[in-house]
C-alpha cells in the first residue's frame, strides 16, 4: 500500500538513496564530497556552522549545483560530484537530495538526522563565517 500525505512524498524520496550518518558524511567531505547546509540563517546561529559547508538556500539549489545551469556554482563541475544535503533534522534534505538526483546528480544524497545527528556523533562546527552563495 501506498503511503500519502507528506509520509509517502519523504518515503519515495528516499527510495533507492543511500542516505548518510553523521560519521559517513563527514568521511565523505573528507573524501571531496560536497556538503550542501540548507539550514535557515536562524538555525544555523543557533546550531553552529558545518566546517567546510557550502550553504544555498533551498529555493536556489537545483540552479546552483545543476552543471549546465547559468547560476551554477563553480563547484558544480559535473552530474558525478557527490552531495550530501544537510538541514537540521534530515527530513528537507532527503526531498532536497531527491530533486538533484531527478536533475541528474545520481550521487547527491543526505544525512540521516541532520545537523542535530552530527551535533549529537559529536563532530566539529565552526565559528568560522559561513560559505553562503546566493
Amino acid at each position: 500500500m501506498t503511503v500519502g500525505g507528506v509520509d509517502g512524498v519523504l518515503e519515495r524520496a528516499r527510495a533507492g538513496m543511500r542516505r548518510l550518518d553523521p560519521h559517513e558524511a563527514w568521511a565523505a567531505v573528507m573524501g571531496g564530497a560536497l556538503l550542501v547546509d540548507t539550514r535557515t540563517d536562524r538555525q544555523r546561529a543557533r546550531q553552529g556552522e558545518l566546517p567546510g559547508a557550502i550553504v544555498i538556500d533551498r529555493t536556489v539549489l537545483e540552479w546552483r549545483l545543476d552543471p549546465r545551469s547559468e547560476s551554477r556554482i563553480p563547484e558544480a563541475v559535473g552530474y558525478d560530484v557527490q552531495v550530501v544535503v544537510v538541514c537540521r533534522q534530515g527530513y528537507s534534505s532527503s526531498l532536497a537530495a531527491a530533486s538533484l538526483r531527478a536533475v541528474g546528480l545520481h550521487r547527491a544524497t543526505d544525512l540521516v538526522g541532520g545537523v542535530e545527528a552530527w551535533l549529537a556523533a559529536g563532530l566539529p562546527t565552526t565559528t568560522d563565517p559561513a560559505d553562503v552563495r546566493e
